[in-house]
């Protein structure tokens, strides 16, 4: 085999056998395919595309590319993946409540993307909360407490890493098909038994059209199943931010107030919920989506969710009180600034693009490789589509490092924030793939 072999193929419409698929990934992470051959593989894939079969195959391939875990626990493991929105910190509410339902959750996360956050980068807000764990740490975190959310080890689909970072300055990053590989190559990696996928669709998602989000829906969930991982797909609306907040303390704050019951965060909740539900139907801890949904109720309801997750902040070296102290001990920004709304009417439009790069912006993000974040700094108060405002009632807060920066996101915020009449408000869930 060769990868001049294998890109020819992809080029003039033809999908390689698997096997050519899998050495061609695993020429990614040990170096024999180059950097240049990497490059005409990924555009070959975006403009011809690839067949049902080499999809499962070059995810197969790039999951084998490094180290794939194996667990043995007494119960399902399961994991839920998001295509990315703002103020989507559903990962912190539902890994423990799932884990409250029954279900072990060894859930490898990202950093923020473009305009969206990062699960990562909103859990390093909490102090000394540990991402890099160790495979025994990590192993028994999961057993002894049923969740950890982590970061990626360097042996973990090692040829996603490198394909990732030939996309990213080739302009394939758009391919479905890569996408998709890119996406379950690392779930699967990690060993699970049923994935919940939530892919959005609106303003503030990569996808904009529930039509390009339930191709890749679909996607996704065939190639999982066709790798043997029971899977389906929510395809949900991101029209507008699922939390009121955007940032990174400031999202860890909010799913922290649903879970300790300080505020009822009602789009945050009906997200964690349904994703929940779906995942306990998959792993057979639910009859179908009503019972599982009874069942994540409770546990968000009764404190369950919230210890749990408090214990597995705990055991990664995050602070013991976090619950009873959490409003104390996450960072602050030292300028907050009321963002007044400019005329009367309601908010008939978000940009949520324009939302998530004010953060960015704010340093809340990163504009290049190996950039800090301010993990202080976002949106508070952030408006849902159709409330009534008049000219200076507070639109939003920002939290900042510096007046100049304040005043810079204010007006994006300004922006960003369409006042007009109402629309008719989308469903949180769109559709079912699966």
């Amino acid at each position: 085999m060769d990868a001049r072999s294998v890109i020819a193929a992809v080029r003039d419409g033809r999908t390689p056998e698997p096997a050519a698929l899998g050495w061609f990934a695993r020429g990614l992470a040990d170096g024999t395919v180059t950097d240049a051959q990497a490059g005409a593989f990924a555009m070959a894939v975006l403009c011809r595309g690839l067949s049902a079969e080499g999809r499962v195959a070059l995810t197969e391939g790039m999951r084998d590319s490094g180290r794939v875990l194996a667990w043995d626990l007494p119960g399902p493991v399961v994991d839920k993946h998001s295509t990315g929105g703002i103020g989507d910190v559903t990962s912190l509410p539902l890994a423990p409540a799932l884990a409250a339902c029954g279900a072990y959750v060894p859930m490898i996360s990202g950093r923020g993307l473009g305009h969206t956050g990062g699960t990562l980068d909103k859990l390093e807000a909490i102090p000394g909360f540990r991402t890099a764990l160790s495979e025994a740490e990590f192993r028994a975190q999961v057993a002894g407490h049923g969740c950890a959310i982590v970061a990626a080890s360097a042996d973990l689909a090692p040829a996603d890493r490198r394909l990732y970072a030939v996309r990213d300055v080739t302009s394939t990053v758009e391919s479905i098909d890569l996408i998709t590989a890119s996406i379950l190559s690392k779930k699967l990696a990690a060993g699970l038994e049923a994935l919940v996928l939530d892919v959005k669709c609106g303003s503030g998602a990569f996808m904009k059209t529930r039509e390009d989000a339930r191709a890749l829906a679909e996607s996704l969930v065939a190639v999982a199943q066709g790798a043997g991982c029971r899977t389906s797909a929510l395809v949900t609306d991101m029209t507008q931010p699922l939390a009121p907040a955007a940032g990174n303390a400031v999202e860890v704050a909010a799913a922290l107030e649903l879970l300790t019951g300080a505020a009822p965060q009602p789009r945050l909740r009906a997200a964690t919920i349904a994703l929940g539900a779906e995942a306990l139907v998959l792993c057979g801890l639910a009859g179908d989506a009503a019972e599982g949904a009874a069942r994540l109720a409770q546990v968000l309801d009764d404190g369950r969710a919230a210890e749990g997750f408090a214990r597995m902040v705990a055991a990664q070296g995050g602070p013991r009180d976090l619950l009873t102290r959490w409003r104390d001990l996450l960072p602050a920004a030292p300028v907050i600034l009321p963002v007044p709304a400019r005329h009367a009417g309601q908010v008939a439009a978000i940009d949520g693009f324009a939302l998530g790069e004010a953060v960015v912006h704010l340093g809340g993000g990163r504009l290049r490789d190996g950039d800090a974040v301010d993990p202080r700094v976002g949106l508070t108060g952030l408006p849902a589509l159709g409330d009534t405002v008049a000219p200076g009632d507070v639109l939003a807060l920002v939290h900042a490092a510096d007046e100049a920066a304040a005043a810079h996101a204010a007006e994006a915020v300004q922006a960003a924030c369409h006042i007009g009449t109402a629309p008719a408000l989308p469903p949180l869930v769109f559709e079912r793939v699966g």
